[in-house]
C-alpha cells in the first residue's frame, strides 16, 4: 500500500481520528465555514436489536391451504408492503424478512403501542370505489360488491345486494391526511391517469348519486356526487380521528397485499430485560479485554504492546463502522465481534511467535521481524478466509429460513474479521516496524519474552 513507514502511520492516525469521531457523535455534520450551509449529515446513532432494547416480534404465515402454490415473488411483495406500512406508522428500525415459502418474521426494536402494528399488518387493505346509486350505506356497514356486476344484482345466498365496483385501490396513486379550515380531518388522495379517467367519466354521468368508498367491504363513506371530478383528484371524508386518518391512509397508499396472512406467533420483550442484557454483555467483553492485554503484555512484553495498541484500533474502527453503515446489533451479533477479536488477536499472536522464533534461532530483531511476518502471512490468510466463508455460509442459512439471530452473527463477524485483518497487515506491522528501527533492545528475554 504505502512504502513510506510515517505516510503509513499518519494515515493510521487519520482512520482513528474518524473513528473516534463517529464513536463519540450521535450525528455526522459538516457545515460550509462561508455561508454555515450543511454540506453533509448522517445519523450515526447506536442502532440496537429486538434483544438489546426490546420490542415485538411477529411470525406470519400465509393464510391458503397448504397445498396452494405460492410464489417467491408475492411473499417478497407481501414482505415489502407491509415494510412500508409499519416503515409510515413511524415504526422506526423495523425488520421484516421472508423465512421459507410461507412466512415472514417482522421484529420491531423499541415499539411501544403493538396494536397498532399488528392491525396495520392484518388488514388486507382492499379499497374500491362502489356505485351504490340513491342507496348512502352508514359507515361501518359490510357490502356486497362485484368488479363483473353491471347493475344491481341480489346475492343468491341471502337476498342481499351486489353493487358494482367502479375502481379499486390499484387506481391510486396516493393517499395523505389533511385537515379542513374548521380542523375537520379527510383524506385526499389522487389518482393515476387510467383511474383519473374512470372517475371523470362516472362522476359525470352520476350526479346526485351516492359513490361509497369500501375498505375490505367495509363502508368508510359514502358521499354524494356533486359534479364531475375531472382533475385526477379528490377527498373521502368521514368521522375519523388523526391516528385513523393516518392509519387509513398508509392502507390505501400501499395497496393490498398479494397473499392473505395471518400471525401465529407474537413475541413482547421487555426493555428491562435488553437492557439487563445489554449491560451484562458489555461488563463481559471488557473483564475479557482486559484480562487478555494483561496476557500479551506479560507474555509478549513490548511485542504485547503494540498489539494492545492495535487491539484498541480495531476496536475503535469497528464500533465506528457498526454505527456508519449502520450495523442493527443484537446480542449474537455482540458475539460475532468478540469472537472476530479473537481473529486479530491470532494473527498478532502468530506473528510474534515466529519472531520469537527466529530470535532463538540467532537471528537480529529486524532479520527476525521479516521473516516472522512473511511465514505467519500465509496462516494468517488462511485463518480468515476459513472464518469468512464460515461467516458467508452462516448468512446464507440465516437468509434462507429467516434466523435474524445468526444472519446478525454472521455480518458482525465477517465485518470483524476484515477489519482484524487490515489491523493485523498494516497496523500493527507498521506500529512494530517503526518501533523496532528506532529501538533494539539486546536482551530479547526481557523485551519479547523469548
Amino acid at each position: 500500500m504505502f512504502r513510506n513507514l510515517w505516510i503509513r502511520l499518519a494515515v493510521i492516525l487519520l482512520i482513528a481520528a474518524l473513528a473516534i469521531w463517529i464513536d463519540t457523535s450521535d450525528t455526522l455534520r459538516l457545515t460550509n465555514p462561508f455561508d454555515g450551509s450543511v454540506l453533509f449529515e448522517r445519523d450515526v446513532s447506536p442502532r440496537l436489536g429486538l434483544d438489546l432494547q426490546g420490542g415485538l416480534q411477529v411470525l406470519l404465515e400465509a393464510d391458503l391451504p397448504e397445498d396452494t402454490d405460492i410464489s417467491e415473488a408475492d411473499m417478497e411483495v407481501a414482505r415489502m408492503i407491509m415494510e412500508n406500512r409499519t416503515n409510515a406508522l413511524g415504526v422506526s428500525e423495523t425488520l421484516l424478512q421472508v423465512a421459507g415459502e410461507r412466512r415472514i418474521i417482522g421484529e420491531f426494536p423499541g415499539l411501544q403501542d403493538a396494536e397498532s402494528v399488528l392491525a396495520i399488518i392484518q388488514q388486507t387493505g382492499l379499497l374500491e370505489f362502489v356505485d351504490t346509486g340513491d342507496f348512502s350505506p352508514p359507515a361501518g356497514t359490510i357490502i356486497r360488491t362485484s368488479l363483473l356486476t353491471e347493475s344491481e344484482l341480489q346475492d343468491e345466498d341471502n337476498g342481499l345486494p351486489v353493487f358494482k365496483t367502479i375502481m379499486t385501490g390499484r387506481q391510486l396513486r396516493n393517499a395523505q391526511v389533511g385537515r379542513g379550515d374548521l380542523g375537520e380531518i379527510f383524506i385526499e388522495f389522487t389518482l393515476t391517469p387510467e383511474g383519473a379517467d374512470i372517475f371523470a367519466t362516472h362522476t359525470a354521468a352520476n350526479v346526485g348519486k351516492h359513490l361509497t368508498i369500501v375498505l375490505d367491504k367495509e363502508v368508510i363513506s359514502s358521499p354524494v356526487i356533486n359534479d364531475a371530478i375531472t382533475g385526477g383528484s379528490g377527498v373521502i371524508t368521514g368521522q375519523f380521528t388523526l391516528e385513523e386518518a393516518n392509519a387509513f391512509a398508509v392502507q390505501l397508499r400501499y395497496g393490498s397485499l398479494p397473499i392473505p396472512l395471518k400471525i401465529v406467533e407474537t413475541r413482547i420483550v421487555g426493555p428491562t430485560l435488553g437492557e439487563d442484557s445489554l449491560q451484562k454483555s458489555l461488563i463481559a467483553g471488557a473483564i475479557g479485554m482486559v484480562i487478555v492485554m494483561l496476557f500479551l503484555a506479560i507474555y509478549y512484553r513490548l511485542s504485547g504492546l503494540v498489539a494492545i495498541v492495535a487491539l484498541l484500533f480495531y476496536g475503535t474502527v469497528a464500533l465506528a463502522l457498526f454505527k456508519y453503515i449502520p450495523v442493527t446489533l443484537t446480542l449474537a451479533g455482540i458475539a460475532g465481534f468478540l469472537l472476530s477479536t479473537g481473529s486479530a488477536l491470532d494473527a498478532n499472536i502468530l506473528i510474534f511467535e515466529r519472531i520469537k522464533e527466529e530470535l532463538r534461532n540467532g537471528k537480529t530483531l529486524i532479520q527476525a521481524r521479516e521473516l516472522g511476518w512473511g511465514r505467519a502471512l500465509s496462516a494468517i490468510l488462511d485463518s480468515n478466509t476459513a472464518t469468512l466463508i464460515t461467516a458467508a455460509i452462516l448468512w446464507w442459512f440465516g437468509s434462507a429460513f429467516g434466523a435474524t439471530i445468526v444472519k446478525g452473527f454472521a455480518l458482525v463477524l465477517a465485518l470483524g474479521v476484515v477489519i482484524s485483518l487490515f489491523t493485523s497487515l498494516f497496523v500493527t506491522r507498521t506500529l512494530f516496524t517503526l518501533l523496532t528501527n528506532h529501538y533494539q533492545p539486546k536482551n530479547f528475554e526481557k523485551w519479547f519474552g523469548i
